[in-house]
């Protein structure tokens, strides 16, 4: 696989991407379906979150969402008009089993194996996630992810799914980004289900890990020819100063962030610095002997998710903290709550996360060099602006087309340095729920009017569509 720089026949440059690397689009299931309470499905941690005051801003909800449940078939049809080669998506555990385990419920199966056969009729590629945030609420009030049950009843879950499905899908991930689902769910209480357990957050991280692995074997048992990946999300962490206290944060954060769950993933071993900040919040007795072989299972593919660079202090309150949640929260970052986050003077998205591109180039490049040989995939990327539609029905969203532009060129860059750089998926297909944000922060390439749910392709979409359509990004006029 080779990348170089062409001329096409209109006469911009095209920095070329390899023959074969998957241009997609993602998106996550409670995000988008609606239908909460249809066909048989199941009560989700997330539904019983929006349904709390004070959770979820502006008290919203995804009772609806942006009812991708009923328009599937519409929304495959964009995704081939703008020329999606691929489509990463999720599936609602509580839509395929009501309470967690036990029987499976055929109605919500089956939607999957329509939109599945949907992609495929479209020529798009099914990339599907089995966990995306949305826990069987009968399992959390079983003990939710701090339970090593959990784990065990994902890996049966994985079975069904792969089961039903790996006959016509070829690319699985089991859990998306589980730094979010255990410190955002249970150490700093922004997320679903809501908890502030620093201990059981560290709990619900490892578990998080052994359901991943243990569907991995779950799956590798069935025998098909299936493309198997863990995914995480991954930032580039730097210190304020090249202070001690600085650069121990920034140990700390990129410790607990990234190196936690990608030496599981890929050494099958917990970094041991890490293991001792994280000592003195409570025992770590509930990893068991094995765990790590499990954890660590052989894969296909690492999926990184990217969006931003993070400047850490490891002076409290020595600097203005960047990215603050949307409503009451605690500090997520177990053992370091005493770390700020710093506003660098970069530009920033309407969530507050600062654009750097060179953070995914460095992130890639130090996998790369550190961790054993994986082909990657850039799994989400993408960022959210206060977005208006004209009188014309356009949405001309400058911002996130550059966005776009400088972390594919960043991915070029990677893949030129020797990084084994696979495909992308922008962040995300259409606006949605943005979890506790509710509506307001749109990151979709496709704008989504909240009061009739029409869809309308963003200027980032046209260009995207472009760009997929030359195979690579032009480059700029000297």
């Amino acid at each position: 696989m080779t990348t170089q720089e062409t001329q096409t026949s209109a006469g911009p440059a095209i920095l070329d991407f390899p023959t074969g690397f998957v241009w997609g689009a993602a998106t996550s299931a409670y995000q988008i379906e609606g239908a909460v309470s249809a066909d048989g499905r199941g009560t989700s941690i997330w539904d019983t979150f929006v349904s709390r005051p004070g959770r979820v801003l502006n008290g919203e909800h995804a009772d609806l969402a942006v009812d991708h449940y009923n328009r599937y078939r519409d929304d495959v049809k964009l995704m081939a008009e703008l020329g999606l080669k691929a489509y990463r998506f999720s599936v609602s555990w509580p839509r395929i089993q009501p309470d967690g385990r036990g029987r499976i419920n055929q109605s919500g199966l089956d939607f999957y194996r329509r939109l599945t056969d949907e992609l495929l009729d479209h020529g798009v590629d099914p990339w599907l996630t089995l966990y995306h945030w949305d826990l069987p609420q009968a399992l959390e009030d079983a003990g939710g992810w701090p339970s090593r049950d959990t784990a065990l009843r994902f890996a049966d879950y994985a079975a069904t799914m792969h089961d039903a499905l790996g006959d016509r899908v070829r690319h699985w991930s089991t859990v998306n980004e589980p730094w979010c689902a255990a410190f955002l769910g249970y150490a700093s209480g922004e997320h679903a289900p809501g908890r502030r357990e620093p201990a059981q957050a560290v709990r619900a991280a490892h578990h998080l890990n052994l359901a991943h692995g243990l569907a991995v074997r779950a799956m590798r048992a069935q025998g098909k020819d299936s493309q198997i990946g863990g995914c995480v999300n991954l930032y580039a962490v730097t210190p304020e100063t090249g202070s001690p206290a600085d650069l121990d944060a920034a140990r700390r954060i990129d410790g607990l962030q990234n190196r936690f769950f990608l030496d599981a993933l890929l050494k099958g071993r917990y970094p041991q610095d890490v293991l001792e900040d994280l000592r003195a919040v409570g025992g770590l007795d509930f990893i068991r002997d094995g765990d790590m072989e499990i954890i660590s299972a052989p894969l296909d593919l690492l999926l990184v998710n990217y969006y931003s660079r993070f400047t850490v202090s490891g002076t409290p309150g020595g600097a203005a903290s960047a990215a603050a949640a949307p409503t009451d929260s605690g500090s997520p970052w177990v053992g370091s709550e005493h770390v700020s986050f710093v506003n660098a003077g970069r530009p920033v998205t309407s969530m507050g996360w600062e654009i750097d591109d060179s953070g995914l180039l460095e992130i890639l490049t130090w996998v790369a060099r550190e961790y054993p040989a994986i082909p990657m995939v850039i799994s989400e990327n993408g960022a959210a602006f206060d977005d208006e539609l004209t009188a014309e029905d356009a949405v001309h969203d400058g911002d996130r087309l550059a966005y776009f532009d400088a972390h594919l060129g960043a991915c070029h860059a990677a893949i030129m340095a020797g990084v084994p750089l696979r495909g992308y998926f922008a962040w995300s297909l259409m606006d949605n729920f943005e979890w506790a944000w509710g509506y307001g922060k749109r990151f979709g390439l496709v704008y989504v009017d909240r009061e009739t749910l029409r869809r309308i392709p963003k200027d980032s979409a046209l260009w995207y569509a472009e760009t997929i359509k030359a195979g690579g990004l032009r480059v700029p006029a000297e």
